[in-house]
């Protein structure tokens, strides 16, 4: 991506799908240092200062074309950072990115994530013009699985202790998506 590109902003019927901005970092914080939020993320932040890192890396990764992270809001609230969600380890030559996603527990259970997915995944295969979408989920985290398995997602496998954490090794479900599955659940 040129930095000259203007950040895509992406429209749901109820949500704003917008960049991440230095004003976010309280709420990325907030969410980032969320055991509930955290539990099967990943990444976890102790102090606002660290989470700035997190700042760093979305824009890093959209300066250099390897991925893009929305910051998730209500329409008519867009200051106001309810979650996010993206693409990272894009390969422009092979078409192909993985996604992730979090939002805040009060959000949970409400479409939240289906409506904002599925509008990131519309962009994703029409205008980036992706090929293959990946998601790796920890087997304990059904929310999450379930909700792209609604999306479309196709279980290729159990990557077994593939990532450390906590000081244990930890299996993760590997998903993916093909554009073609994707047009073909859009029509109908």
């Amino acid at each position: 991506m040129s930095e000259k590109s203007p950040f895509p902003v992406i429209q749901t019927p109820r949500f704003l799908l917008r960049q991440i901005v230095a004003t976010d970092l309280p709420r990325i914080f907030s969410g980032m240092s969320d055991p509930r939020v955290t539990e099967y993320y990943g990444i976890s932040y102790e102090t606002l200062e660290l989470t700035q890192a997190q700042l760093d890396w979305f824009e890093l990764i959209y300066e250099t074309g390897t991925g893009i992270w929305w910051g998730i809001c209500h329409r008519d609230a867009p200051q106001d950072l309810i979650g996010t969600c993206g693409i990272n380890e894009w390969e422009q030559d092979d078409h192909c990115a993985e996604t992730g996603f979090w939002i805040f527990p009060e959000y949970w259970g409400k479409g939240v994530m289906m409506e904002c997915l599925s509008a990131m995944l519309d962009y994703c295969f029409s205008v980036l013009g992706l090929h293959r979408m990946q998601s790796m989920v920890e087997p304990d985290n059904p929310a999450s699985w379930k909700l792209i398995e609604k999306l479309g997602f196709q279980l290729e496998g159990i990557l077994r202790e593939c990532e450390r954490k906590d000081d244990r090794y930890v299996d993760l479900k590997c998903y993916s998506l093909l554009a073609r599955e994707w047009r073909s659940r859009s029509r109908s």
